[in-house]
Order: C-alpha cells, then sequence, then structure tokens
C-alpha cells in the first residue's frame, strides 16, 4: 500500500491510497487532480472516503462517481453523497484492509477519521502542530477529540488535510515555544523550499509540537483555539 498526495485548490491535499492498480481517495474537494492522477499511473478508483461535508473536501465527488462508480463512504453529513454512512467504531475492508472509523467532531458536528494500519486520515480534525476551527462552537467536543488522537501510538502517521504547517508552527513558538517546535519548523521549511509536502506528521511528534495536545484543560484548550482563529 503507498499514499501519495494529490494537490488541489491552494493548500488542499487529497490522500490517494494505492494498492497495485486500485486506489482510494479521501476528501475529493475537486475532480480534476484525482482524474489526471488516474489517468497517469492507469489506476481503478474503487472508493472515496470523506471525513466531513465541507466542500473543499467534497466537491469532485459527483463527477468522480459518474466517471468510475467507486463506493463511497462518510458520516451521516455527506449523506447526500454516501453509498454508505458510517459512524463511530465502524470498520470498514477497502482494498482488503480494515479501516476503523473514529468519530472526530468538532471542526463539524460529524466530521470522522479513519484508521488504516499505522495510517490516519483524520481531515481537518487535526494537523501538523494543530487542529481545525470548531465551527461548531463545541469546545468540549473537540477537546475530546484530541484526547482520542492523543490515545493512538506515537508511530501512526497523521495524513492531514491541508498543508497550514508553518503557520501552525508560527503559532506554537508563540504560546508553547519548545526545541522541538524549531527542529520541526527546520525540518517542515526546507520540505516546504523544495515544493515537496509537510505531511505526514506522527502522533509522538504532535505530542512534543502540538498546543492542543499540551493543552492541559478544556479552558486553556479554548483559549488556544481563540488565539489560533486570529493568528
Amino acid at each position: 500500500m503507498k499514499i501519495v498526495p494529490i494537490r488541489a485548490f491552494k493548500d488542499n491535499y487529497i490522500w490517494a491510497i494505492v494498492d497495485e492498480r486500485d486506489l482510494v481517495v479521501v476528501d475529493p474537494g475537486e475532480s480534476k487532480p484525482v482524474i489526471d492522477f488516474i489517468e497517469e499511473q492507469i489506476l481503478s478508483l474503487k472508493a472515496i472516503l470523506l471525513t466531513h461535508k465541507h466542500s473543499d473536501h467534497t466537491g469532485g465527488v459527483e463527477e468522480l462517481v459518474e466517471r468510475y462508480k467507486p463506493t463511497v463512504y462518510g458520516p451521516s453529513e455527506t449523506k447526500n453523497l454516501n453509498s454508505n454512512s458510517l459512524s463511530d467504531g465502524d470498520e470498514i475492508e477497502v482494498l482488503n484492509r480494515g479501516f476503523r472509523v473514529i468519530k472526530t467532531a468538532g471542526h463539524t458536528e460529524e466530521h470522522i477519521s479513519y484508521l488504516v494500519e499505522d495510517n490516519l486520515f483524520c481531515g481537518d480534525s487535526l494537523f501538523l502542530a494543530g487542529c481545525g476551527r470548531v465551527f461548531t462552537g463545541d469546545y468540549e467536543e473537540q477537546y475530546r477529540t484530541i484526547q482520542k488522537f492523543k490515545s493512538l501510538d506515537d508511530g501512526v502517521k497523521v495524513y492531514a488535510a491541508h498543508e497550514y504547517s508553518v503557520t501552525n508552527l508560527n503559532f506554537a513558538r508563540e504560546v508553547k515555544p519548545c526545541e522541538d517546535v524549531e527542529l520541526v519548523m527546520n525540518k517542515v521549511s526546507k520540505l516546504i523550499s523544495k515544493d515537496l509536502p509537510s505531511l505526514p506528521s506522527n502522533i509522538g511528534c504532535e505530542r512534543k509540537i502540538n498546543p492542543f495536545f499540551k493543552a492541559k484543560d478544556i479552558v486553556e484548550f479554548k483559549g488556544f483555539r481563540d488565539i489560533r482563529d486570529n493568528f
């Protein structure tokens, strides 16, 4: 199994999971880059995994379904696009592998993430050194989501859906400065300068650098989120 980023819009990543000639994509916000990837690599699109309802994650679904007829999985909030709606604790078999569904709400009401082996596809619920805006206003739910991520093994790789790493690390420098943040910033800056993705991160790294992982309680968590929203 190989995981490849497909760039979309200004800073989105559509994650392509490839097994021989079979393909699964996560959060295709637009169809053209996925179609180009399929045609260049001569692949068969088997499934689409959606994490939440925002259009920059779902905008390409209809055309991809019309062209390739993949099975579409997602939370109840994307049920107009899904072949199958998923809930916390569900497990689906895709590419002969088990994908575990984790409810990771806060950014949206029904946001989910997918864990397959040691790979986490987390949409907008977790970023390198950050987390998604809490559009629901339910900070306790987003805080619980972060605790779920903290319960995962250090080696789990984090495939977030946006390239926000530099801004997030600058934010971490302000609120929770430490040597690890500087080390990761140096690494990320080199990757970005070469037009390479800074992702994936991993849970062990996030424990060291992510202010939202370090928040001691919901009050501090919300304080960090309020600062980040205006950073």
